[in-house]
């Protein structure tokens, strides 16, 4: 008597499953394919599931819809994308996510947009929620209008550091791997997964190339992966004492991961007893500095890896005006001072 196969029916013919998606409830659901062989089966499997994002949903829901817009984009999104997606639909979609799509209305989003707020959620967080909603609705609802109202933007409260701060911080973490990651995104500037990604054969003398970023994906596992923009990829050329501390090293110049190196960024700022900012404000404060002393904004863009002057002067236009700030008063003291003498 023939062993059975594998998966095979009474009928003789072999059945899989390909996995579909999941529920409100976390339930997975599965596609069935059934022919005369595996092959024949796995062939319809990828035909069906190649073809899936293309082809209107008869009756899902908001859920269904936005975890099928994400599967469609796995391919074009980073990995860190793809998991703040799945952690927005995971947390904060799941009474939405109920409604039907031929059934989902304004007034059903603008409430769901609300009790965001309502929650605690930043304009900007609430305004990424939507975001996302309305990119799924838009591929499998493409005739569905929407009209609501989103929380106005805020003004982020920004600390730059200022070079007190900075010396400070460096003395702390002197001889340290962390002296080497400050000193890359505070003269650089770097970002924190750029600075992770970076190897020795990415230093060719006082230049360091940016061509790669190291971000958390799906499964908090990291990934190496392209810059963030196409403004991203850039060459730094750093001063002598900067490329000192970094010479003789093999491999990866940073061995911790991004969030291992934050954590140790907090410590090393509450040791060295300075306001608090965080590891990107080194960022803010590069910018400010090169605006401080006259640098041209079209080099600070180039230089720090921004995609568009307008990126860099809505995100860090705050920074730099706490240092005109700075500067100004530096300035109306010593006019006080010289008119106090007079008088």
């Amino acid at each position: 008597m023939a062993k059975k196969k594998k998966n095979q029916l009474p009928s003789g013919n072999i059945r899989i499953q390909v996995y579909d998606y999941t529920d409100v409830d976390g339930k997975k659901h599965y596609k069935s394919f059934t022919a005369p062989t595996r092959q024949e089966a796995k062939f319809l499997a990828a035909q069906w599931k190649a073809g899936k994002a293309s082809k209107k949903p008869s009756r899902i829901t908001v859920y269904e819809a936005v975890s099928r817009y994400i599967e469609a984009k796995e391919g074009v999104l980073s990995p860190s994308t793809i998991r703040s997606y799945i952690g927005m639909q995971e947390y904060r979609m799941r009474d939405i996510g109920r409604i039907y799509l031929d059934e989902i209305n304004s007034t059903d989003i603008q409430i769901w947009i609300s009790s965001l707020s309502k929650n605690g959620l930043s304009a900007k967080t609430v305004r990424n929620h939507y975001g996302l909603l309305a990119a799924a609705l838009d591929m499998f609802a493409p005739d569905l209008v929407i009209k609501v109202t989103l929380p106005e933007k805020e003004r982020p409260e920004l600390y730059c550091p200022s070079d007190e701060d900075v010396k400070q911080l460096l003395k702390v973490v002197e001889g340290t791997e962390l002296e080497i990651a400050v000193l890359l995104a505070a003269f650089g500037p770097m970002r924190r997964g750029e600075i992770c990604a970076l190897e020795a054969s990415d230093i060719k003398g006082n230049k360091v190339s940016v061509t790669k970023s190291m971000v958390l994906g799906p499964g908090q596992i990291y990934y190496i992966k392209q810059p963030k923009t196409y403004g991203s990829y850039r060459t730094i050329e750093y001063p002598d004492f900067v490329i000192k501390k970094i010479k003789g090293r093999t491999g990866r110049i940073i061995e911790k991961n991004p969030n291992a190196l934050t954590h140790a960024f907090e410590k090393a700022v509450k040791n060295a007893g300075v306001p608090h900012f965080r590891f990107h404000d080194l960022r803010h404060y590069a910018a400010s500095i090169m605006h401080a002393i006259g640098v041209p904004d079209q080099y600070i863009l180039q230089r720090g890896g921004w995609s568009s002057d307008n990126v860099m002067k809505t995100v860090y236009r705050n920074a730099i005006d706490i240092e005109t700030v700075r500067q100004t008063k530096k300035i109306n003291e010593h006019f006080q001072k010289i008119t106090s003498e007079i008088v």
